[in-house]
């Protein structure tokens, strides 16, 4: 559906009425478990909770199994919140719809968040997790049919943590999706992307919201300058692994995230860019029966079945 000018009107309302990060994020929280509560939990999947170890503590993950004979490729999962919210409760729905859409099991990573843990807290955690399912210490899946996806900051994180790995050589994913994913350090008027202007202000995720989420998460102002922190400011982008990334017509983070695919493309890897017409940033947390998420479906399983769009 075309946003016509009264959707145009109430969108600007409620973006007006969006609270100050800084002093909401804990009552944002608590309403995302609501929300998530009162959707309910899946019942036809095979649903279980691990705990993989990541230095002196503990990283949740939720894994959800579609039906059927397996074994299933996995999704590694990164979910969206600005690194500050969000978390495997309130995603339990999305991934257990991504789990029957794709036929993949999906695995959700509970990062911890900011700003009681800032960076690199969530890029390590996410890392760690990798890490596990790789080894085949969690599930036994061929690390050849492991893709890892995330939303928002989780496409960040996913690209953070396909860097770390080929940094580290520990492990090498073969693919990633990432759903308009925040990769750039400034999201201010100095911003070279044109999409933080144009969408910047009223499409409910503003790029002051943006700019308070990045506050939270930072450790210093060194980090803003960190490849970890924001992958488009990687000097090196060779050796990723083959990219799907999907953006929002209507979205601040549009244009960041499709430079990244084409710099991604520029340094030798396998990318595709889908621009969702239409659409606003965190359009996969609508019920799958919107035409936005249907077609983020479509567009994803051409993607793992080694399609194009």
């Amino acid at each position: 559906m075309a946003i016509n000018r009264a959707m145009r009107a109430a969108l600007k309302a409620m973006t007006a009425l969006n609270p100050d990060v800084e002093k909401s994020y804990k009552a944002e929280r608590r309403v995302e478990l609501l929300m998530a509560r009162l959707r309910g939990m899946p019942t036809d999947y095979e649903m279980w909770d691990r705990k993989i170890t990541c230095g002196n503590h503990h990283v949740p993950v939720r894994i959800f199994q579609p039906r059927g004979v397996g074994p299933f490729p996995l999704l590694l999962f990164f979910h969206g919140g600005g690194w500050v919210t969000g978390g495997i409760e309130n995603y339990t729905g999305v991934c257990a719809d991504l789990a029957k859409a794709t036929g993949h099991v999906v695995a959700s990573v509970d990062y911890r968040l900011a700003p009681e843990f800032r960076f690199p807290s969530a890029p390590e955690d996410c890392y760690a997790a990798a890490k596990e399912f790789f080894s085949g210490h969690i599930l036994p899946v061929d690390p050849e049919k492991i893709t890892l996806i995330g939303d928002s900051a989780g496409g960040n994180l996913a690209a953070v943590v396909s860097l770390m790995a080929r940094d580290r050589g520990e492990f090498l994913p073969r693919r990633q999706i990432l759903l308009y994913p925040s990769v750039f350090n400034d999201h201010g008027d100095g911003s070279p992307f044109p999409s933080v202007r144009e969408n910047g202000t009223e499409y409910l995720l503003t790029s002051k919201r943006i700019q308070s989420f990045m506050k939270l998460y930072s450790s210093s102002k060194k980090d803003f300058s960190n490849p970890y922190f924001a992958p488009l400011l990687a000097n090196d982008l060779s050796n990723q692994p083959r990219t799907l990334i999907i953006t929002a017509e209507f979205c601040p983070l549009r244009d960041e995230g499709e430079f990244y695919g084409k710099k991604l493309r520029d340094a030798g890897n396998d990318v595709e860019i889908y621009r969702m017409k239409d659409a606003l940033h965190a359009f996969l947390m609508l019920p799958p029966r919107f035409i936005h998420v249907k077609r983020a479906y479509q567009v994803i399983n051409r993607f793992l079945s080694g399609g194009t769009s």
